[in-house]
């Protein structure tokens, strides 16, 4: 069925078959000779606003907007039923130009204004061109693996033009460096060095980029960075120090000699803050100085180290070295026997 046959209106189906028959030049299809073209490319933003402009002059008979061959605009009559389609208004008398509100994607395209002067038809051309803004699509879940696994890392985004993607690694000691450039990321035999957030950055210079993180957390057992003897006055309170690092957090026990001490009993209390502990004396005595042993564990593993408390003018290690128990043996039995009985 033709097009009038859809129209109630004759005067309408007149207006379309002037329209084509007469000047309109469907996007796409060379001009005619003789015929006036001027094209002209407008890049705008998505979500922003697009005027499409187009000169006349008095002599002009009939003139049109066509969105390749659908008719926006005929003369002042809107036949887009696009409501963010307007006509402009209070422009110079020899504009004819037309607004699209809020612009997306599936608007870009040639748009064509069709003039008839003096029975010879002009266009002006305009090829609207929609810029989208860097977007994240898609980004892998925090993850928690244990030190040797591998970790791949994925992020995914979209953009017009298409979105630059590069990675961030943000150490848990506040070290941040540039890891790679692209969607995938991968660590092989991942160290507790790699630990951190892993930033995914997207951005195609259309606005400010788009940014989010992945958490990874490596397991990895205890190691012991500070236990250093200390030497206090009979009568003094005296506080022995073990810090341990490890993922997940160390638990700690101490020792004198192969006895293991509670907390609370024969004058010591345990105070266990974060990843650091101390084996607190209110009140030294001569029975207290000896060496002590701070045992840290978790999951992953076990691991100690000697502290010696000593009274002034005792012989000590001045460098805090590790001195052993006088039954090492029983002590290291006694711990293992413990960490295996624990998990």
């Amino acid at each position: 069925m033709g097009i009038c046959g859809y129209l109630a209106v004759p005067g309408k189906c007149l207006v379309v078959l002037g329209l084509k028959l007469l000047f309109l030049v469907p996007a796409g299809v060379p001009a005619r000779s003789g015929d006036s073209v001027v094209k002209d490319n407008i890049t705008v933003r998505q979500g922003d606003s697009a005027v499409l402009k187009c000169n006349v002059d008095n002599k002009v008979s009939r003139v049109a907007w066509l969105n390749r061959t659908t008719i926006l605009f005929a003369g002042s009559e809107k036949w887009s039923l696009d409501p963010r389609v307007i006509l402009m208004e209070n422009t110079a008398v020899t504009e004819y130009s037309i607004k699209i509100q809020n612009v997306d994607v599936h608007d870009e395209g040639p748009y064509v204004c069709s003039i008839l002067t003096n029975k010879k038809p002009k266009s002006t051309r305009v090829h609207l061109i929609v810029q989208v803004p860097a977007r994240i699509t898609n980004i892998s879940k925090d993850v928690t693996v244990n030190e040797g696994s591998n970790v791949n890392l994925m992020c995914l985004a979209v953009g017009r033009p298409e979105a630059n993607i590069i990675w961030k690694h943000h150490s848990p000691r506040g070290i941040h460096k540039f890891v790679t450039e692209g969607e995938h990321v991968e660590l092989k035999a991942v160290t507790k060095e790699q630990s951190g957030s892993y930033e995914c950055i997207a951005s195609n210079d259309i606005s400010n980029p788009d940014v989010r993180t992945v958490q990874v957390t490596v397991n990895y057992p205890p190691f012991i960075s500070k236990a250093r003897s200390t030497g206090t006055p009979v009568g003094q309170k005296g506080v022995l120090q073990c810090e341990a690092s490890a993922v997940p957090r160390a638990d700690f026990e101490w020792y004198k000699e192969d006895r293991r001490l509670l907390n609370g009993l024969n004058g010591v209390k345990i105070e266990n803050q974060g990843k650091q502990s101390m084996l607190v004396f209110f009140n030294v005595s001569e029975e207290d100085y000896g060496n002590y042993t701070c045992v840290a564990t978790n999951t992953m593993g076990i691991t100690n180290a000697s502290i010696i408390l000593y009274g002034p003018g005792a012989m000590h290690d001045v460098n805090g070295a590790a001195v052993l128990p006088r039954c090492s043996i029983c002590l290291l039995v006694t711990v293992i026997l413990l960490y295996l009985l624990k998990f």
